[in-house]
């Protein structure tokens, strides 16, 4: 299938890498984990990856089933990728998988994207605060939004709206950024008109909470 090169292993690793192996194709995988997106959204997501190398990846992972693509037809005339149900079996092994790579010793310089900023919810989310957390809770970042609903013990996240979220945060990415990364705290956000948040008091806090909490430090145990 489009030239791809297979490792001819019949164990399921190789299978699956024969798939997503290639460079960029995880990465595009995992920016469609949250919903469907059009070419130049995914182009503008990936810095690096050209447009004929993004096509060529769109196309291999069309071919084996792992991405579908849906024409809006007229007047519109725009190509939506997303998952198929096989596709979407890989976010459990993305997210692991993310996890196991933030322990890299030597972290890039590049900037994270919203999705890897928000798919890092959904990474270290603890079941076993859930009920502290429970509620739906909206993200405007510049032009695009997001919706986090917590229920039971998990958190779903995807691209859309919500039409009485309990909680809104509204910013653009360079803020976000920012405030996840630790170098302004939420509340000098909040002061400079940069981030705003809506819903009442509790929900702003149960939407802060879930939100920085892939960035904050564990507490050190005490020194003996």
């Amino acid at each position: 299938m489009s030239g791809m090169r297979s490792y001819g292993d019949p164990c399921g690793v190789a299978r699956g890498l024969d798939i997503i192996g290639e460079r960029w194709a995880l990465l595009v995988v995992r920016d469609l984990l949250l919903g469907p997106r059009r070419f130049n959204d995914l182009l503008g997501g990936l810095p690096g990856v050209s447009p004929n190398v993004l096509s060529q990846r769109l196309r291999q992972l069309t071919e084996h089933g792992v991405v579908h693509r849906r024409d809006l037809g007229p007047p519109t005339r725009v190509h939506l990728y997303e998952l198929t149900e096989w596709g979407r079996a890989l976010e459990p092994i993305l997210l692991q998988f993310g996890r196991w790579g933030s322990q890299s010793p030597q972290p890039p310089d590049g900037p994270l994207g919203v999705d890897s900023l928000l798919l890092s919810i959904k990474a270290a989310f603890d079941p076993a605060r859930a009920p502290a957390l429970a509620g739906s809770y909206a993200f405007h970042i510049d032009s695009d939004t997001y919706l986090a609903d917590v229920a039971g013990d998990t958190v779903q996240l995807r691209r859309g709206t919500a039409s009485d979220p309990d909680a809104t945060l509204s910013t653009d990415l360079d803020t976000l950024r920012a405030v996840c990364g630790q170098e302004i705290t939420m509340d000098a956000a909040l002061e400079s008109g940069a981030l705003r948040l809506s819903g009442d008091e509790d929900a702003r806090r149960r939407l802060t909470d879930l939100l920085l909490a892939p960035f904050t430090p564990s507490p050190q145990p005490p020194t003996p």
